[in-house]
């Protein structure tokens, strides 16, 4: 009897652990914020921030900030919510939700794809935005990792 109560422990044990394994975020690699290379503006986790919410309009050096997402269909968007804005996608959603029906403010243009983020901002000095780090090319300047 007291074989079979160890038994039924070590299987509560050994399934508890493989549940917190299968738990275990995915996670995309890094997720770079990029702008385009002659943007000489501070930028730190909270000035990229409030950026994305629209709460700062603008750059260190004056100018307008113009944002740039992924796409919602893009798993970098989810990293890059959870881990600079920590908040989901639906707390974002909901937060964009009010802001427009307030008039206070317009979200990120959502692009198709990391590229035409990329090809924005090498074209546009005032765009921000940002891609799963190791799609950054020399054509766009990284300015934090996450």
């Amino acid at each position: 009897m007291l074989n079979l109560f160890k038994y039924i422990k070590m299987l509560v044990i050994l399934s508890l652990s493989l549940a917190s394994l299968l738990t275990v975020n995915l996670a995309v690699a890094e997720v770079a914020v990029i702008v385009h290379p002659s943007n000489a503006s501070d930028f730190d986790a909270s000035t990229i921030k409030k950026i994305f919410l629209g709460k700062q309009k603008s750059f260190s050096n004056g100018k307008t900030a113009i944002v740039l997402s992924v796409n919602n269909s893009d798993p970098v968007m989810t990293e890059f919510n959870q881990k600079v804005m920590d908040k989901s996608n639906s707390q974002i959603k909901a937060y964009w939700s009010k802001i427009i029906f307030t008039g206070k403010g317009t979200p990120p243009q959502e692009m198709a794809s990391a590229g035409e983020v990329i090809s924005s901002i090498s074209s546009n000095p005032d765009s921000i935005g940002y891609i799963d780090a190791s799609l950054a090319t020399d054509a766009v300047k990284v300015v934090a990792k996450f």
